[in-house]
């Protein structure tokens, strides 16, 4: 198995261990000095500054408006052929129950047959 020295992961968790601080310590310097709540604005800074866009052009396009309502006529048609529906749903027959498969009666299969294995041959010198 591959190891270092050591010395050398010493110097290796000692710079770990710095840079670890060192990124705690910046994230303490840039926070800002007093956190504010969701809409509250921020006070000074540059990320308080009016954004200056000329070319921007604010969005003034009204959504559009809603689809008219459908005449009595057409409203008294979609009842009609909602009810017909209805009434080819009432009298439909029931779904046929799927038919039945019965798997066809397979042969047993029989395992390769065994060889009696031959005896030893007769030692010449009993073993004890």
């Amino acid at each position: 198995m591959w190891t270092m020295p050591r010395p050398v992961l010493q110097v290796v968790a000692v710079l770990l261990g710095l840079v670890a601080l060192g990124g705690l310590g910046l994230g303490f310097v840039s926070a800002p000095e007093r956190g504010r709540l969701p809409g509250e604005a921020a006070r000074g800074g540059p990320s308080s500054a009016a954004i200056d866009a000329p070319d921007a052009t604010p969005i003034i396009d009204a959504p559009p408006p809603p689809p008219p309502e459908k005449a009595e006529e057409e409203k008294e048609e979609e009842k009609e052929d909602e009810d017909a529906d209805a009434k080819l749903v009432e009298k439909a027959p029931p779904p046929a129950p799927p038919p039945v498969v019965v798997p066809e009666p397979m042969e047993p299969i029989a395992p390769p047959p065994v060889e009696p294995e031959a005896p030893p041959p007769p030692a010449e010198i009993p073993p004890f």
